[in-house]
């Protein structure tokens, strides 16, 4: 049940998963990854270690072999030999190699002796909003103990290199559906030793909650009331209505109320769809009351919307 609720709201926020570079650092050797909206950057340990400094951090996070580190709000960071190592710019250091794309990445100096490094980002929509983003921390690191313990981890990284290398039909693809698995995993073991207060992500991964999430997910449009989502978690009104609030952060209905709206402000924008029937869809019985809810939701109403792709 849980994975279908990730799998859902991944779905929701458009998220898909990929691999920009595998690479092999020499030091000395400093690379900054720019600011990006909307992704998620990962970076692994393959052999060696290295450092990674996050903007806003006071601490950098040292990397060793097998230790994964994901930077969720697409904040700038700095990968480097050493603690203090000064930095180019990614761009340059693409430009300065001649990396097109393919094979590995190859930067720093002289030496032999260097790290490798598994880099990919997990990529949402330009609109994306979800209580579970807004949950994750500025940086989620997984030590090796928890990555090379489980064969997972390696079974993805062997099949996502080799799709990577392949030119076979539908490569893409699965090497998206592949890193998704490692962020839903590193999900997982961060809300693992966070506990609740791993918020959103906590309620989504608890055996009660998921199954009030992925039944208003599947069925939206229902009917729903607080009573009938706490009987889908098996629990009383009262101590639902608590657990549920004090995870996510907003109240039940209003969580239905958001989730509604953006499955709505996909379909009016993304399909052809009438209006009256997205507004079924969305739990309104009246297109009137539809246009309203939407326009306070999003600032405009769902024809003006519609309008503006055109």
């Amino acid at each position: 049940m849980t994975s279908d609720v990730l799998s859902q709201i991944f779905a929701a926020v458009k998220m898909r998963g990929t691999v920009y570079f595998h690479a092999r650092f020499s030091p000395p050797w400093g690379i900054k990854v720019p600011r990006y909206k909307n992704v998620a950057r990962f970076h692994l340990a393959m052999r060696g270690a290295f450092w990674v400094r996050v903007d806003g951090e006071t601490q950098p996070v040292h990397l060793n072999e097998g230790d994964l580190i994901v930077i969720p709000h697409g904040t700038s960071h700095i990968l480097s030999d050493s603690a203090d190592r000064d930095a180019r710019e990614l761009d340059w250091v693409l430009k300065e190699t001649g990396y097109e794309g393919s094979g590995a990445l190859v930067y720093g100096g002289p030496a032999r002796e260097g790290c490798q490094v598994f880099c990919g980002h997990f990529e949402f929509a330009e609109d994306a909003l979800h209580p579970m983003l807004d949950a994750l921390p500025q940086y989620i690191y997984m030590p090796s103990a928890e990555t090379l313990s489980s064969n997972w981890l390696q079974l993805v990284l062997d099949f996502v290199a080799s799709e990577k290398a392949s030119s076979q039909p539908g490569a893409d693809a699965i090497m998206y559906r592949l890193t998704e698995i490692i962020f839903i995993q590193v999900i997982r073991s961060f809300v693992t030793r966070a506990g609740d207060a791993a918020g959103c992500l906590a309620a989504l991964l608890d055996p009660q909650l998921s199954r009030v999430f992925s039944a208003v997910h599947t069925s939206p449009s229902r009917g729903w009331t607080v009573e009938m989502m706490a009987k889908e978690a098996g629990l009383s009104r009262t101590a639902f209505a608590q657990r549920f609030t004090q995870l996510v952060g907003m109240g039940p209905i209003h969580y239905l109320t958001q989730w509604r709206m953006r499955n709505a402000k996909q379909r009016v924008f993304s399909t052809e769809d009438p209006l009256v029937e997205i507004a079924e869809a969305a739990g309104y019985q009246s297109q009137a009351a539809f246009t309203r809810a939407f326009k306070r939701s999003f600032g405009t109403t769902p024809g003006q919307l519609r309008r503006s792709k055109s």
